[in-house]
Order: structure tokens, then C-alpha cells, then sequence
């Protein structure tokens, strides 16, 4: 399936315990692709421990999000980039994408590697806060994704709430905004009406903190978003 045609991914964070039955029913679950990504202890041997747990018995196409060059590894079927648009610090934004292609462009050519254009919108967030963001009104918002189309030509826009379940009025706006470019929204799902919500404006969404608090819910969510 090409991505562009995905509706639903499932974000695993390498520095989270999960056991091998869940993660079966993860991987099994008819998600679109799995992510793997965190912000805090972001480790190469978590990273290498979760794609090897994964490749054992799983085809899901697997994703590195990279928010640490040191973390990069071979052997995922796709890289996301992050560009933290709205940080306050320009490294996010593009010294340390600069830096990881410097370094690993060889290691990732022969796999898809995706710019995202991020714009963090949850203050109380650990990436938000790491990354030195601020918080922009809709307005703000939507001036980000089309740059995101229109000036950098990124391939997604990924609005993330990271934690807490955002304004689905927020996000029709901004997917008002583009044509082009795919708008990924991800942040505080853990129902299936949730879920359903968002996919009626973005065009996927990613399911991460309820695989560790209620799996059952965070499961519901595929169907709910893919159909029966």
C-alpha cells in the first residue's frame, strides 16, 4: 500500500514495555504501518529490539520517526523526518535534520525517507517542551501548513497533541488548507469515536498512549477508522 493511502498507524515508543502478546495484536490489528518514536530515552537498543520483535513474526510496514540521529538504524521500510515548525529554536526545524542526512543519508537511501512539517499543540507535552515550542492560534496553524505545501513542499503536516485529544475544529481548518500535502493528525485517541472524529478531517490518524493504558480501545480504533 502506498502511503499516501494510509488511514491509521500505531505510534510504539522503543523506551515502553510492551509484551509480545500485545505486541502481536498490534501488529496484526490491520493498522496501515507502525511507527516506531518517543522523545525521552530514545535509545539504538530500544530502537533494534522493537523493529527485530516486529520483523520476527509481522509484514506491517515498519517507520522510524527520527528525533534522534543516534538512534538511526537500518532495516525500516520508511523514515519520518520531523520539522518542528512551531519550535522557537531553528535546530529543530532543520540543523538536526541536516545533520542526520549528513551523516545517515546512505544508511536510509534505500528506503522512503518523508519530511513531516510538525506543529506540537499540547504545552503540557514532553515534545513540546523539548523542542521549545510555542503555542500558535488556528491562524498560526493554518499559515504552517501551507507552508508545509506551498513553501517547503512537505509530503505531511502532522498535528500533534501529543497526549490530549484536540479540536477537531482546528483540524478541519487546517486540512481546509491543503491540497497536496496529507494531513496526519495524533494525540489523545483512545476510543473509537474518537478516532472516527478525526479521520472525518485528517486524512490518518496515529494511535499511541492507549496501546500501553487500554489496548482493547486502542485496537477498536483501526476498525473504526478502516471499517469492518
Amino acid at each position: 500500500m502506498n502511503i499516501n493511502e494510509w488511514k491509521h498507524m500505531f505510534k510504539l515508543d522503543p523506551a515502553k514495555e510492551i509484551s509480545d502478546e500485545d505486541l502481536d495484536k498490534v501488529c496484526e490489528s490491520r493498522t496501515d504501518a507502525i511507527i516506531v518514536g518517543g522523545t525521552d530515552n530514545v535509545t539504538l537498543d530500544g530502537v533494534l529490539d522493537l523493529l527485530s520483535r516486529i520483523r520476527r513474526a509481522h509484514t506491517v510496514p515498519v517507520v522510524l520517526e527520527i528525533s534522534d540521529e543516534e538512534a538511526l538504524t537500518p532495516g525500516f521500510d520508511y523514515y519520518f523526518v520531523p520539522m518542528v515548525l512551531n519550535s522557537k529554536e531553528k535546530k529543530y526545524v532543520m540543523d538536526i535534520q541536516q545533520k542526520a542526512i549528513k551523516e545517515y543519508i546512505d544508511m536510509m537511501e534505500y528506503s522512503e525517507v518523508y519530511f513531516e512539517g510538525y506543529c506540537i499543540l499540547n504545552p503540557e507535552a514532553k515534545a513540546f517542551q523539548h523542542t521549545n515550542c510555542e503555542l500558535p492560534e488556528t491562524d498560526d496553524v493554518k499559515a504552517y501548513a501551507y507552508m508545509a505545501e506551498n513553501v517547503f513542499h512537505l509530503p505531511i503536516f502532522y498535528v500533534e497533541y501529543s497526549g490530549t485529544y484536540g479540536d477537531p475544529e482546528l483540524v478541519s481548518e487546517v486540512k481546509a488548507e491543503l491540497n497536496k500535502t496529507k494531513l496526519f493528525y495524533g494525540g489523545g485517541i483512545e476510543t473509537s469515536e474518537q478516532a472516527k472524529e478525526m479521520k472525518e478531517h485528517a486524512d490518518a490518524i496515529i494511535v499511541g498512549n492507549s496501546i500501553y493504558t487500554n489496548l482493547k480501545q486502542a485496537l477498536k480504533t483501526v476498525d473504526a477508522v478502516k471499517g469492518e
